[in-house]
């Protein structure tokens, strides 16, 4: 297939997805009224405005905002301008709510957030700060896969066509040597698009041979007998990539920057307390899943889990630009202009008044 066609089919298939999506575990959204989020006694608005709308889904990987609403340090940063939290279950609608003004600031992967700033022409988004490195693996079975050469041959779910986790096994694939279309998934290996909330059912019905998923799903997979092949941190420098950036609406960066400011300093404070206090951190990013989902993660998933994230406030910008060059060599993305996908003035400026070195966009920054 030329291509051209095969870009054409693949952002349309995306569409109808419809965007890129980093770990589904299905479509929509929970709006929460966070009546954990006390406002502190004679604390006021931030600008004046009554509150500030934020996404995140219910993954490990955004245990930033998990942990960060579970103990206050949000509602802490923002005074008596409340927090209205939204869960969501996978990328598109959460590119959907901030392009709606549903959210104003949420917590997403790095591949929903290239699409969706790319698709509005860089008019709707700006990455303003990093949440989460790593927690995404290879987890095969182990009695059909014993080396990374077995994996060709195999069925290996995925979470989504074009996703974070799909691009990422496409581009190793590749690098195997192996050829895969991007679109059926047929080929060398078979790559089957599966959401995140049924692939363990799959792994034990034998349908797939072994999946690339992030956490907690990785660690489902193990608690069902799998094996952990490759940690796809591996494969980076210094075993760090961009698994969850904190995006703005540009409109509301631009009217509320205090306010933005607020919520970072809320996520500094969170990830500086979860370094220091891992257990603690863990605890309560599962009560907030709980909360959330109304199912907390059993000890066995939920220790390996939480043991291979780490959580920055550096978005890893140059990681950013390798993820979007690998959907663009998969053919599942036309070559983006990221040029002014981030804005990292108001993080920065909180790390300089907690002591913290400041982080770096890679070239890629707003002017």
């Amino acid at each position: 297939m030329p291509a051209t066609s095969a870009l054409r089919r693949s952002l349309a298939v995306i569409a109808a997805l419809p965007l890129l999506t980093l770990a589904a575990c299905g479509y929509g959204s929970q709006a929460k009224d966070d009546g954990e989020a006390k406002v502190a006694a004679g604390a006021k608005k931030i600008d004046g405005l009554d509150s500030v709308k934020i996404g995140y889904f219910g993954n490990l990987t955004h245990g930033t905002a998990l942990v960060g609403m579970e103990k206050g340090f949000f509602q802490k940063a923002l005074g008596a301008t409340k927090v209205e939290p939204a869960i969501f279950n996978a990328g598109p609608s959460e590119i959907e709510a901030l392009n709606s003004d549903s959210i104003d600031i949420g917590w997403i992967g790095p591949s929903p957030a290239i699409n969706g700033y790319t698709k509005s022409a860089g008019k709707n988004l700006r990455i303003i700060g990093g949440s989460a490195s790593g927690g995404v693996k290879l987890v095969v079975n182990p009695d059909k896969i014993k080396s990374l050469k077995d994996v060709k041959g195999k069925r290996i779910a995925t979470p989504q066509l074009g996703n974070t986790q799909d691009v990422a096994f496409l581009n190793w694939a590749a690098e195997q040597g192996w050829k895969v279309d991007p679109q059926s998934g047929k080929g060398d290996v078979t790559v089957v698009r599966s959401d995140n909330k049924v692939t363990p059912d799959a792994y034990k019905s034998g349908s797939i041979d072994g999946a690339w998923v992030p956490e907690p799903t990785a660690s489902k997979l193990v608690a069902e007998g799998g094996k952990v092949l490759l940690d796809e941190s591996s494969l980076w420098p210094d075993k760090k990539f961009v698994i969850t950036n904190i995006i703005v609406r540009q409109e509301f960066l631009k009217k509320h920057p205090k306010v933005v400011e607020a919520v970072l300093k809320g996520s500094v404070e969170t990830n500086k307390w979860i370094n220091a206090n891992p257990d603690q951190a863990k605890a309560a990013a599962n009560k907030q899943l709980e909360e959330d989902s109304g199912k907390a993660l059993p000890a066995d998933v939920l220790d390996p889990a939480w043991k291979s994230i780490q959580f920055t406030d550096d978005p890893l910008a140059s990681t950013l630009n390798t993820e979007a060059a690998h959907a663009v060599k998969a053919g599942l993305l036309e070559k983006p202009d990221l040029n002014g996908i981030y804005d990292l003035a108001p993080l920065n400026k909180v790390l300089k008044a907690e002591g913290e070195p400041t982080v770096d966009d890679a070239g890629l920054g707003a002017k």
